[in-house]
């Protein structure tokens, strides 16, 4: 992300952005969440936590994705305490010199990785498939390769974790020769894909069958009435609804990174103009 040349962790990335808000006078509502979109009106009204509603002539959502868990047994109990989602940054210094373990064969568990080697006293990545090849970029393999405390494990998957008041012991198992093996780590680091949160949505908000809102061009041939009697294409980030907007992780095709989620929002906030014009 342009700007944090040695990164910045979405806790502190967030705060400035409400600082930065707050400059402008933007109205936040925190703690609040919304239960219900009623799509069917002439405008989107929301349905409060609270049992209050608003309604607007246009929304944007920008509802994220939730990281897959890892169904195992003790994870639960341990999560926070050693069992991360994503990658933690602020854990680097609580595993300085220890043994950690990233699970995932994807770019963010090979980013993760290396980020951690420069803490830890080894990382070992667990990858389900039988090479990194199938889902990790070559420049990220060529630099796991090269750095000296890093172990990939492929046809490798978790089958139980344990640990008293903090992970101890993460429970293997090879998927090709059966062999099962207890390592004694005390963190590890979980990038298993992730699930938008979207099946609040109504169904009248098109998605696709992983449950990712479509919008723009993936809409296909829909067409949206105008004022004077004709017809329009949906805008760029507009969903099946008439003046909802989506942007970021929760939409179909977009690109998972927050740069990226953050182009798409400043783009949609200008066709949320141009649509109440309309």
């Amino acid at each position: 992300y342009l700007g944090f040349p040695t990164g910045i962790s979405g806790g502190d990335l967030a705060r400035r952005a409400v600082t930065q808000v707050k400059r402008f006078e933007v109205e936040l509502l925190t703690p609040a969440s919304v239960t219900e979109i009623d799509a069917t009106g002439p405008n989107p009204s929301l349905q409060m936590g609270d049992r209050s509603q608003i309604t607007c002539g246009a929304l944007i959502l920008a509802c994220g994705v939730a990281y897959n868990s890892l169904d195992v047994p003790g994870a639960l109990e341990l999560e926070g305490r050693g069992v991360f989602y994503g990658a933690a940054m602020s854990e680097k210094d609580a595993v300085r010199g220890e043994d950690v373990i990233v699970v995932g064969g994807a770019n963010s568990a090979g980013q993760a990785a290396m980020f951690f080697s420069g803490y830890a006293k080894s990382v070992t990545i667990l990858c389900r498939a039988s090479s990194l090849t199938k889902s990790m970029s070559a420049y990220l393999i060529d630099q796991i390769a090269e750095r000296e405390n890093i172990e990939v494990r492929t046809n490798t998957v978790v089958n139980r974790v344990a640990g008293a008041d903090r992970l101890q012991v993460v429970s293997v198992d090879n998927s090709q020769t059966g062999a099962n093996e207890d390592l004694e780590v005390s963190a590890m680091f979980v990038f298993i894909g992730a699930s938008p949160n979207t099946d609040w949505l109504p169904p009248e908000i098109a998605k696709d069958e992983r449950g990712f809102v479509l919008t723009g061009p993936a809409l296909g041939s829909r067409h949206f009435p105008t004022s004077d009697g004709a017809q329009r294409d949906p805008y760029l980030f507009e969903t099946s609804v008439p003046g909802v907007f989506a942007v970021g992780d929760i939409r179909a095709r977009s690109v998972k990174r927050v740069a990226s989620a953050v182009g798409e929002g400043s783009v949609a906030v200008q066709f949320v103009h141009e649509y109440l014009r309309a």
